[in-house]
């Protein structure tokens, strides 16, 4: 069942809303601690990434600003698993993602980011 942003998902979130600062997406530790090892992104123009393939790319990616949030949503699907879907607020584009992740030891399985379409 999909649940709104509370309390009980926090610790989720604080990790997802991690991986967006660049601080995070430049370490490669965090970067380690955060993405499984078998971790995949459908990319929101379609290409398929690892975790190495992931962290090379953020290593080279330009200090920016947190991007805006919303329209948080988590779906408990184990006890082991938690589904997250929110939106990203861009300056052209918004687009919606989401997360798998393992808890309570927070590790990030998988993540799609999608475009919105105006129409």
């Amino acid at each position: 069942m999909w649940e709104p942003d509370s309390q009980a998902f926090a610790p989720v979130k604080a990790a997802e809303l991690a991986l967006l600062s660049s601080a995070v997406r430049q370490d490669d530790d965090e970067l380690s601690r955060l993405l499984s090892t078998d971790f995949a992104e459908i990319g929101r123009w379609g290409r398929r990434w690892t975790a190495a393939e992931l962290a090379e790319s953020l290593r080279r990616e330009a200090p920016r600003e947190d991007p805006q949030t919303s329209e948080w949503l988590f779906n408990r699907l184990s006890p082991e698993l938690v589904l997250v879907n929110y939106r990203i607020h861009g300056s052209a584009d918004d687009s919606r993602h989401t997360s798998l992740w393992e808890v309570p030891d927070l590790v990030l399985r998988f993540h799609q980011g999608t475009f919105i379409s105006e129409s």
